[in-house]
């Protein structure tokens, strides 16, 4: 009974929640952990048989398993997610994961550059070289526009609207979103089209409408894209690891710094929840009080501010 409506599971993640390969086989795992719970502590009882006192000891044997809260909170995203299909499936009356409590968590604070540290990663690029020239292009929209990398290495030359100052961006669950780009990324990727792209190998056909291509005419891959940006940051003398996603954590901690509307930083990330743009705010008030304690007067007065 279980495979069939693990079948039917996936046909689902694929065809309507369009989620990616790997996230669809952590839910099916998740949900096989699930599966072997019921058949180890409740033996006999059926999909449509469970309730919440199941799905509480299931939980229970989670944490016994040492889990960590988030790895918990994941697997509960994909438990939720499969009895939410077989809700709408009509196998179940109503949804019993809907008063399962998820384990607490703590989002932690992302690492962001400053300003200075993103002048530094982008001087620290050699122009004279055709591939340097493509990297400053890059990561000027990859600041810009505050992108995912898998977003950028699957910017087509097709999705760029420059004369109106738009992107077209595919996001996660193949989500399309028109994201604003600044004039400073316009002007390198004119340069990199006008200059570099056409001296670079064509006739990859998985690469001709690729914005930007490797040396053989491809799309660049995740990891390269983490290498360019890891061997800046070193020449740059910057201290912290310094990965893709720190400039799109840069990009939205710079507009929350700036007073700018987070309805609109997030529309701009692509974020589905505002609840995930919101870390931000965290971040804006860090910085507040670390400019506070740096020149307001009282503040820096230990004693009548004990810490």
């Amino acid at each position: 009974m279980w495979e069939s409506f693990l079948k039917g599971f996936k046909a689902y993640l694929q065809l309507e929640r369009s989620m990616s390969d790997n996230t669809i086989e952590a839910y099916l795992h998740d949900v096989a952990m699930l599966r072997d719970h019921v058949d180890d502590a409740f033996a006999g009882t059926g999909i449509g048989q469970l309730q919440l006192e199941h799905l509480q000891s299931f939980m229970i044997r989670l944490n016994e398993l040492e889990l960590s809260a988030g790895t918990q909170a994941r697997v509960l995203s994909g438990v939720k997610s499969f009895f939410r299909y077989l809700t709408l499936e009509e196998v179940l009356k109503s949804d019993p994961t809907e008063l399962l409590e998820a384990p607490k968590t703590r989002r932690p604070l992302p690492h962001v550059l400053s300003i200075a540290d993103i002048d530094a990663l982008f001087s620290a690029i050699d122009h004279s070289q055709p591939e340097g020239q493509r990297n400053r292009a890059m990561l000027e929209t990859m600041y810009s526009c505050g992108l995912r990398v898998s977003e950028l290495i699957n910017l087509r030359l097709s999705d760029l609207y420059l004369d109106v100052g738009f992107i077209k961006v595919l996001g996660k669950g193949n989500k399309e979103r028109l994201a604003p780009i600044g004039g400073a990324a316009i002007k390198y990727i004119q340069i990199y089209l006008e200059h570099i792209r056409p001296l670079m190998p064509q006739g990859n056909k998985k690469g001709e409408d690729i914005l930007f291509i490797n040396r053989r005419g491809g799309a660049l891959s995740r990891v390269m894209v983490f290498y360019i940006i890891r061997d800046l940051a070193l020449s740059a003398g910057i201290a912290q690891a310094v990965h893709p996603h720190t400039l799109r954590h840069s990009f939205a901690t710079h507009l929350v710094e700036g007073g700018a509307d987070l309805r609109a930083v997030q529309e701009m990330m692509g974020h589905k929840s505002i609840t995930t743009t919101e870390i931000y705010t965290h971040l804006d008030r860090t910085y507040l009080r670390q400019t506070l304690e740096r020149f307001h007067p009282r503040f820096k007065d230990s004693e009548m501010y004990p810490q």
